[in-house]
């Protein structure tokens, strides 16, 4: 039997058809685009879009910024304080006391900075 191009037959008591292969695989080719459109569609609306922020914000986190910024600047403070301070003719127990104050602040400071390491689970509220 002779078929005409882009046409198919087959017996339609059985379920059988009989079609072109190139036409087949374009089908498939066809049937495999809408299955990825498909899914594309319905993943669209799980995607973040706040993703490139908690990308930054871990990177902040991991690189650990502003615990390092904080004390150099509290370096900075303490080395000018200091300076001030020996300076002084007479020093004051106010000024005495102030010194203490920010000496006594770099040691809070420092044992925050060294406790908050990415391997502290308990800061991280991680369970063992």
């Amino acid at each position: 039997m002779n078929m005409p191009s882009g046409h198919f037959s087959g017996d339609m008591d059985r379920n059988e058809v009989e079609i072109d292969l190139s036409k087949f695989m374009e089908m498939i080719q066809e049937n495999n685009d809408l299955k990825q459109k498909i899914f594309m569609l319905e993943n669209e609306d799980k995607v973040n879009p706040w993703q490139k922020w908690i990308h930054m914000a871990a990177a902040v986190d991991s690189w650990r910024i502003f615990p390092r910024a904080f004390l150099s600047v509290y370096i900075f403070l303490l080395y000018y304080a200091t300076m001030w301070f020996m300076d002084l003719p007479e020093p004051t127990l106010e000024q005495s006391g102030l010194i203490s104050i920010i000496v006594g602040a770099g040691a809070a400071w420092f044992g925050l900075y060294a406790g908050t390491s990415k391997s502290s689970s308990s800061f991280n509220g991680d369970k063992k």
